[in-house]
């Protein structure tokens, strides 16, 4: 048994860590989206899917014929080592300009990382089969219970270990190196059960011998609990992700407590008890209905409140459904019919979440279906369980209750539809979030329209002169980037000289308002949608006086691609304002980012970097990056009077050559301190950030 508890937990070791790590390394490629992670996923429960059924095809057609079925295995494991290592090329780099991804970084993982990762999953039920056929009469459903410790360290171990530890390149070729030991492990397992059962016809044959096969109704449960056990971890992560940052930390985490469901209720049925789980999984259910409904609270939850909040619910529920799930196990015969029904329903899951989600909802309500969803599940499975006990009373009390529960639930799920859609005027969805536009107080002089991504607003604009040109919220004139236009070498002496501005992150076009006759503002925005609700909705970009452009595509891409073709912009002005939510994309803000932005300035200009977040304290790794290069760093916070609404807390940093900008910020009247006279030793690089460095967990 060591050997293949080895070779099992090896390969769900490697199956898991390569999740993380792939997505990691094509993060940047794709702008830093939630989305990545969340389609990457859909691959990966696909991919597994495709290897559960290889191993359900190669068990079912070839039960008789061991020797084959190790021979087919070994082949196409020898295969993969073509392939290695993993790397992907620079070549499979997308142009950034598509507006929904999905195909490309599909294409990118199974030109990469999809052989290997079927084979991969296939191990866990082809191993398992070939131990019950060495070892009749044991059960293989523990080294289940292995596979997932396995998949769990594998994923503990990426943001905490191989992460901070190494670059993304490094990591991919250790992998590799990792992957081709595995083979050897399958190897000896396959000639072990070669010399217990050589390849000769089944000796029991009769249909005798064969356990009765499990009921439909069975086979259809196993599917639903599966994915809805996949809608809430990828539901719960995404509305985690979207607010916090799009790092492996917050994939790990999740991911890592849906496994350990796996693990608790496939190593012992003592583990998983109704009358202790339902009810811890309808108080974290109401935990989470709750939390949602603050999203537009004057104040904000702690983010280690918020964590435990969402990271329970998806623990408490998804045990209930593999709990669930586990207790209608089929006789190790069905084995691997099982598993691939298990996989089927993951893979259902995510398709509901990552595809038909966007296309049919304006919202993320797919959290609200999985709920639901989860709701419905436990009360048919604990009105069958009574049914069975013969108490017709109790089956009519509890079904009551059941019906009254999902009463509150609906209704505490639809306030929240109705809080998002209020006073909204315009919704949008995509591979990059869900947009809003609301407007306030219509038909008064304070008549105003808002842009929000989730629960931030990515500007404000009045509608009635003459306040329609307003520099609002972040950008407001006393903010930091008030006070980069402010002090400018070119606004800053008796003659005004036109300015080259770069920005990157669109918003509804606010920075625009600054813009003087022959000025030139060029936007870079990574989402299309983002523009047309900038341009239908609000009219910065059309009231701008000086020239104004978007270009479309993932900022570094577009940069990158206009220093190689055309050269540098020669800003006097880059901005740097790309936040979605109070999510970042980090690669831009590593050391690469960097000097590609400096590239882009002239001598003289400013870069402005905006890190107003209510989770992450930026500052650090912005001064060092800035010292890097041998600028200086200078921070510009403004908080509002409670009465100036029209204005939002802010937090800019602004980086320039030019050692006297500190005295000018002061004479002009811009406040800004750091919170430490020396900043942490946070460098960050395209193949290395550890988010965990800037968390603010108070």
């Amino acid at each position: 048994m060591p050997l293949f508890a080895i070779a099992i937990f090896l390969s769900a070791f490697l199956l898991f860590q390569v999740q993380p790590l792939i997505a990691r390394y094509i993060l940047p490629w794709y702008g830093g989206s939630p989305a990545v992670w969340t389609t990457c996923l859909l691959f990966f429960q696909v991919g597994l899917l495709g290897g559960y059924a290889y191993a359900h095809g190669l068990v079912s057609f070839l039960r008789s014929k061991p020797k084959w079925q190790v021979g087919i295995h070994f082949g196409l494991l020898a295969l993969c080592f073509l392939i290695l290592p993993i790397t992907p090329d620079e070549s499979l780099k997308p142009t950034g300009e598509s507006e929904n991804p999905v195909l490309g970084i599909i294409k990118l993982l199974a030109s990469t990382v999809g052989f290997p990762y079927l084979l991969l999953s296939a191990s866990g039920p082809l191993l398992q089969h070939w131990f019950g056929d060495a070892f009749p009469g044991r059960s293989p459903y523990r080294l289940y219970a292995i596979s997932n410790v396995g998949s769990i360290l594998g994923l503990l171990t990426y943001p905490f270990f191989f992460e901070p530890l190494l670059a993304v390149t490094q990591q991919t070729k250790i992998w590799s190196v990792a992957f081709v030991f595995y083979a050897l492990m399958a190897i000896a397992c396959g000639f072990f059960l070669l010399r217990r059962i050589p390849d000769r016809p089944s000796e029991s044959g009769g249909k005798a011998s064969i356990p009765e096969r499990p009921p439909w109704l069975d086979r259809i449960l196993w599917v639903a609990f599966a994915a809805c056990g996949s809608m809430l971890l990828l539901s719960l992560t995404n509305q985690m992700c979207q607010d916090v940052a799009v790092v492996p930390f917050l994939w790990v985490l999740p991911l890592s407590l849906y496994l350990l469901t796996f693990v608790i209720s496939f190593d012992h049925d003592r583990w998983y008890r109704r009358r202790i789980w339902f009810p811890l999984a309808i108080i974290a259910v109401a935990a989470v209905v709750y939390l949602i409904n603050q999203q537009f609270a004057s104040e904000e939850m702690l983010l280690v409140w918020q964590l435990l909040i969402f990271l329970g619910t998806i623990f408490c529920g998804c045990l209930v459904c593999h709990g669930e799930m586990v207790k209608i196990k089929p006789p190790s015969h069905y084995l691997t019919g099982f598993y691939l029904a298990i996989s089927l329903g993951g893979a259902l899951g995510g398709l509901f979440v990552s595809l038909l989600s966007p296309l049919i909802f304006d919202g993320y309500w797919e959290l609200h279906i999985s709920l639901l969803f989860l709701a419905a599940l436990g009360t048919l499975t604990a009105l069958r369980a009574l049914r069975k006990r013969g108490s017709k009373l109790l089956l009519i009390i509890s079904g009551a209750a059941s019906l009254a529960l999902i009463g509150l639930l609906s209704n505490g799920l639809w306030k929240h539809v109705q809080e998002c859609r209020e006073g909204s005027l315009a919704s949008m969805r995509g591979f990059y979030g869900v947009l809003r536009v609301y407007e306030e107080n219509v038909l008064t002089d304070d008549y105003y329209r808002a842009l929000y991504h989730g629960r931030i607003s990515h500007g404000r604009q009045y509608m009635e002169t003459p306040w329609t040109n307003l520099a609002t919220t972040y950008y407001n004139e006393e903010s930091g980037l008030g006070a980069a236009f402010a002090i400018h070498p070119s606004r800053y002496g008796e003659t005004p000289l036109p300015m080259h501005i770069g920005v990157v992150g669109l918003g509804v076009g606010t920075i625009a308002t600054y813009a003087q006759p022959e000025d030139r503002v060029r936007f870079y925005e990574i989402n299309p949608q983002v523009e047309t609700m900038a341009r239908d909705h609000f009219t910065f970009l059309g009231d701008c006086r000086g020239e104004e452009k978007v270009v479309l595509g993932d900022a570094r891409i577009s940069l990158d691609h206009e220093l190689q073709s055309t050269g540098s912009q020669e800003f006097d002005l880059l901005v740097v304002d790309a936040f979605s939510g109070d999510s970042i994309p980090l690669h831009l803000l590593t050391e690469e980012a960097f000097s590609l932005y400096f590239e882009h300035l002239n001598p003289d200009g400013i870069l402005a970097v905006h890190i107003s977040n209510l989770h992450l304290d930026l500052s650090d790794p912005v001064r060092n990056l800035a010292a890097t290069f041998d600028r200086h760093a200078y921070r510009v916070e403004f908080a509002p009077d409670f009465d100036n609404y029209h204005s939002h807390y802010s937090d800019w940093v602004l980086i320039s050559k030019s050692p006297d900008l500190a005295l000018t910020l002061e004479v002009e009247g811009f406040f800004g301190e750091w919170a430490t006279e020396e900043p942490k030793e946070i460098f960050w690089r395209d193949d290395y950030c550890n988010l965990l460095q800037v968390v603010m967990w108070e």
